[in-house]
């Protein structure tokens, strides 16, 4: 039960920051083009070429990390992590940044073992629900090749958080020092600042 209640509470929260965001910028879209009808067409900031166009910042994603399982869960979602936050997790700041779009990273939960793993392969993670993985129905863009390396490593000695994703080559080193299997790139990141 109280995973169907924080469940709910996850959706529900991420639903709202996702939804507030793009109805603001419904919102401005449609003052804009209500703004851009009324005035001439040579005044537009659009086509003014001295005006600079700044690209829309990314999404950061999360980090927590559950001292009592080991394992670590990235989001999107701010709600998500606060929540967790209060459950007991461990909050490890901005993992990465996101870009606006790209290639789907899909999140999906092993309910036995409370572990969460991200793939861009649909073939993986169909495969991971069929074996009784949820679907979290949660994802976020990677960046293309020009970006910023996420590692994958895996943990054969751990029943939850066997997968660990980071940007950082010392910690990637460090894990594979001491026993935990180098998967290769994961995935892109925008920027990690």
């Amino acid at each position: 039960m109280k995973k169907i209640v924080l469940s709910f509470v996850m959706v529900a929260g991420f639903a709202l920051g996702v939804a507030s965001p793009m109805l603001a910028e419904t919102s401005s879209s449609t003052t804009e083009s209500t703004t851009t009808e009324s005035t001439t067409e040579s005044s537009t900031p659009a086509e003014d070429p001295t005006t600079p166009v700044l690209p829309e910042p990314g999404n950061p994603i999360y980090r927590m990390y559950n001292p009592n399982s080991g394992e670590h869960l990235y989001t999107p979602s701010m709600f998500e992590a606060r929540t967790l936050f209060t459950l007991g997790w461990d909050d490890e700041g901005m993992a990465w940044v996101a870009p606006q779009q790209g290639e789907s990273i899909h999140r999906v939960y092993n309910p036995n073992a409370g572990d969460h793993h991200y793939t861009l392969d649909v073939n993986e993670k169909n495969h991971l629900v069929s074996v009784g993985w949820d679907d979290d129905k949660l994802w976020f863009p990677s960046a293309n090749k020009e970006g910023v390396a996420i590692y994958r490593l895996y943990n054969p000695n751990a029943e939850a958080g066997a997968h660990h994703f980071t940007a950082n080559g010392a910690e990637r080193d460090m894990l594979v020092s001491v026993g935990w299997k180098y998967e290769g790139i994961g995935f892109y990141a925008e920027s990690v600042e």
